[in-house]
C-alpha cells in the first residue's frame, strides 16, 4: 500500500502560505509506515516545534490501473474518507529554501491520519462534498471539493500517469486554507457532510 499526496490543490491555502499557483498536481508521497495506527495518539516528533494539521478528502483505489482516462476514474474507487497529512513546517520550510526534497517533513512515521471509510454512493455528487476539521470542538478547517484545482477523477487519472495504482492505495487530494500547529492535549475530529470520521488525541 502506498500514499500519494497531492499539494497546492486549494487556492487559499497557495496563498496562506505564500507558495506558487501550480500549472499541474504537485504529487508527494507517504510510505506505509506514515499511517497512524487506529485508536493511538498523535505523538510530535522532536525533531519539530511546528507541526501542522492539513485535512483532506482521501480515497481508496479498490483494482490496479494504469494511465486511466479521467472519463474511466470513478471505477476505481468506491469509498472515500478524511485524513490528516502532518506536516513538520519548520522542517519543510528549511528543506523547501535548500531546493531539497519533503519526505522529511511529510513521510514521518504517524503523519498519515486515515479515517473511516463510507460508500461514495451515499452521496450525491463528489464535487461537492463539505468536509471540515475540529480542534478540542472548535472549527479550525472548513471547505468544500468543489473548491478543489484538480478534482478526483482528474487527480486519479494524472498519478496514473507516473505510478500503477494497486488495490488498497490511498490518495490525499490536498487541504484547504486553516492549517496550524498542533500542541498536546489537542483532540482533532474529522467530518465530512457531517459525518465524524476519525478522533485523534495530539500528546
Amino acid at each position: 500500500m502506498k500514499i500519494i499526496c497531492i499539494g497546492r490543490n486549494y487556492t487559499n491555502h497557495i496563498d496562506e502560505l505564500q507558495n506558487e499557483r501550480p500549472t499541474e498536481p504537485v504529487v508527494f508521497m507517504k510510505p506505509d509506515s506514515a499511517v497512524l495506527l487506529k485508536q493511538h495518539p498523535f505523538v510530535i516528533p522532536e525533531f519539530s516545534e511546528d507541526v501542522h494539521h492539513e485535512i483532506e478528502i482521501i480515497v481508496k483505489i479498490n483494482k490496479v490501473g494504469k494511465y486511466i482516462e479521467p472519463k474511466f476514474a470513478h471505477k476505481y474507487y468506491d469509498e472515500i474518507s478524511v485524513g490528516i497529512d502532518f506536516t513538520a513546517r519548520d522542517l519543510q520550510d528549511k528543506l523547501k529554501t535548500k531546493g531539497l526534497p519533503w519526505e522529511k517533513a511529510k513521510a514521518f512515521d504517524g503523519s498519515a491520519v486515515i479515517g473511516e471509510f463510507i460508500l461514495k454512493n451515499q452521496f450525491n455528487s463528489l464535487e461537492n462534498l463539505t468536509f471540515e476539521l475540529t480542534n478540542n470542538n472548535e472549527t479550525v478547517q472548513k471547505s468544500n471539493s468543489s473548491h478543489m484545482l484538480w478534482k478526483i477523477d482528474e487527480l486519479i487519472s494524472y498519478v496514473s500517469q507516473f505510478f500503477t495504482l494497486k488495490i488498497g492505495d490511498i490518495i490525499f487530494t490536498g487541504t484547504p486554507e486553516g492549517v496550524a500547529a498542533v500542541k498536546p492535549d489537542d483532540v482533532l475530529e474529522g467530518f465530512l457532510e457531517g459525518q465524524q470520521l476519525f478522533r485523534i488525541q495530539v500528546k
